[in-house]
């Protein structure tokens, strides 16, 4: 079984070779590279692919939800794990909108990062208890993309095949991205619109007109 490759954003270093020493004791993770600006966060991520960034909202540039919503546009990362010390809900709608797949606060236990890295890894969602609320709210309404707000537009993207009955491997092909991450895409879609699974998302979209050409 190969390691889930991580790459560590934060601009402090003493944080960040934490994190590394922390990770390095996980024979089922990887820390391949690290970056500390958004500028940085983008083209390391670009060079390595990694399966999970660990992304500090806090960042010199433009910061770490911009760097989070470039790298999910790009589609150049497995999952985006935001890990700061910003509990405010603003933060963590824009964090989730902008394709973060889990939001956890740094002040998290060694094995609740530990495993919010194998969680989003696998297509889950994470998210801190003290942010639990605001990740709710985000989710709990879905309307449209106006529809759909929460969804990234790689989201959106997916959904909309989705509601047109193709399968995962029909719609990687149709993107020109991987079966992985359209799991991870369709994953993250139901949460965020509260769906059990496939029919019932694609029934939503239906609904406010999304994928109902044939």
């Amino acid at each position: 079984m190969n390691a889930i490759r991580v790459v560590i954003v934060d601009d402090h270093a003493v944080f960040q070779e934490g994190l590394r020493a922390l990770l390095s004791r996980v024979p089922e993770i990887e820390v391949v590279a690290a970056a500390a600006t958004t500028d940085e966060a983008v083209e390391t991520v670009a060079e390595h692919r990694p399966d999970v960034v660990l992304m500090d909202l806090h960042l010199p540039g433009d910061g770490g939800i911009t760097a989070t919503s470039t790298i999910t546009k790009a589609g150049t990362a497995g999952a985006v794990l935001v890990l700061t010390v910003n509990s405010d809900s603003t933060y963590v709608r824009r964090a989730l909108r902008a394709g973060a797949r889990g939001y956890l606060l740094k002040d998290a236990q060694p094995d609740d990062i530990i495993r919010a890295i194998l969680s989003v890894h696998y297509g889950q969602f994470v998210s801190d208890a003290g942010v639990a609320g605001p990740v709710l709210d985000s989710t709990a309404e879905p309307q449209t993309r106006q529809a759909f707000p929460t969804l990234t537009q790689r989201e959106y993207e997916v959904l909309e095949r989705l509601a047109r009955g193709l399968r995962n491997d029909a719609i990687a092909a149709r993107l020109g991205i991987s079966v992985k991450t359209v799991q991870n895409t369709v994953s993250a879609i139901f949460l965020k619109l509260g769906a059990r699974d496939r029919a019932q998302a694609g029934s939503m979209a239906r609904d406010a007109g999304i994928g109902s050409s044939p």
